[in-house]
């Protein structure tokens, strides 16, 4: 018998688009992952919200100082709120800030990528590991033991660093001394880059350990020294993590104050060398002058808080544009 079948052509299901997908994503999670997706967005619109609240905070209360100083704010050398009428800028603040954040800086980024670089690819495992765990304890230090042990310690060993520096170096300028007490920029750099010194070690050495194996092992293949391995596989896929960590550094050094105020004998000038007492940072001057302060003085601080505030948002940004044109070293989107 002839049978004859009827064959329709169905078209093949239209693929969804992107959107769609991700709809369908949602609707087929469970209770628990849509709760976690609730509680994380709430805590990440949160954390926004406080964010604004210091802004709106901080500069209300600048904007209230500001009004009546009778100096410019950015340029004037002189802290004077509570002189009639009251004069008072951040210039000394900002360059003292600035000055000592790039001398730590300086001093500690290179010996932290220098020491992850041995804890994760030189040294052997039961060295590392004893040295990894000292490390993380420095970064436990509280900033006034540093202060303690920087006013105690490390300036009256400061003085046959300056002389040298003095004698081989001062005709720059900028490493001239006068033979007072070393507590100057120089002095609260070292501290400063000695205590974010943990900080940028750890991120580093946990970057640098994500480090796909064969990338290294592929290197080693083509016949790479150890070195050459570091140079072309583990230091291009860490880029953008170092200077995450660095960013982390900065961020600390930025805002210490207690360490500084410790250490730092502040004279509210700009020095042209490194070597003779500073002018102060923000951390440190609203430390110090907080306590006693009138109400308006206590909005000229707050003033110079709201500036840190900014500074240390642009830092942030910066970095973060940086880690974004970086992402392709590391294969990973920012």
């Amino acid at each position: 018998m002839d049978t004859s079948t009827e064959i329709t052509d169905t078209p093949p299901p239209a693929p969804q688009s992107s959107a769609e997908q991700k709809r369908a994503a949602r609707g087929a999670t469970r209770p628990g992952d849509r709760i976690f997706l609730g509680l994380s967005r709430g805590s990440g619109i949160f954390l926004l919200v406080i964010m604004a609240a210091i802004a709106v905070f901080l500069t209300y209360r600048a904007s209230l100082a500001i009004s009546k100083d009778h100096g410019n704010f950015l340029t004037t050398f002189d802290w004077n709120a509570t002189s009639i009428p009251p004069v008072f800028g951040i210039a000394v603040l900002a360059y003292g800030t600035v000055v000592s954040s790039i001398i730590a800086m300086v001093l500690a980024v290179p010996i932290a990528v220098a020491i992850a670089l041995f804890l994760t690819h030189y040294a052997p495992r039961r060295l590392s590991g004893p040295i990894a765990y000292v490390i993380d304890l420095l970064a436990a230090v509280p900033s006034i033991v540093y202060g303690l042990w920087g006013a105690l310690i490390l300036v009256p060993h400061m003085n046959g660093l300056f002389g040298w520096l003095n004698d081989y170096f001062g005709w720059t300028g900028l490493f001239s001394w006068d033979q007072g007490a070393p507590r100057s920029m120089l002095t609260v750099g070292i501290l400063l880059a000695i205590m974010i010194l943990p900080i940028i070690t750890n991120v580093s050495r946990e970057v640098f350990r994500q480090v796909p194996q064969m990338h290294e092992e592929a290197a080693l293949a083509l016949g790479a020294t150890r070195w050459e391995v570091i140079r072309m596989a583990v230091l291009p896929f860490g880029r953008s993590g170092v200077i995450s960590a660095s960013m982390l550094g900065l961020g600390r050094a930025l805002g210490e104050t207690m360490a500084v105020a410790t250490v730092l004998s502040p004279d509210f000038l700009i020095h042209g060398s490194l070597l003779n007492p500073g002018g102060g940072t923000f951390a440190q001057n609203i430390a110090s002058k907080f306590g006693e302060a009138t109400e308006f003085g206590r909005d000229a601080l707050i003033a110079s808080g709201l500036v840190l505030f900014v500074i240390t948002l642009l830092v942030n940004g910066a970095a973060r544009m940086i880690i974004a044109r970086r992402a392709e070293y590391s294969g990973a989107n920012a």
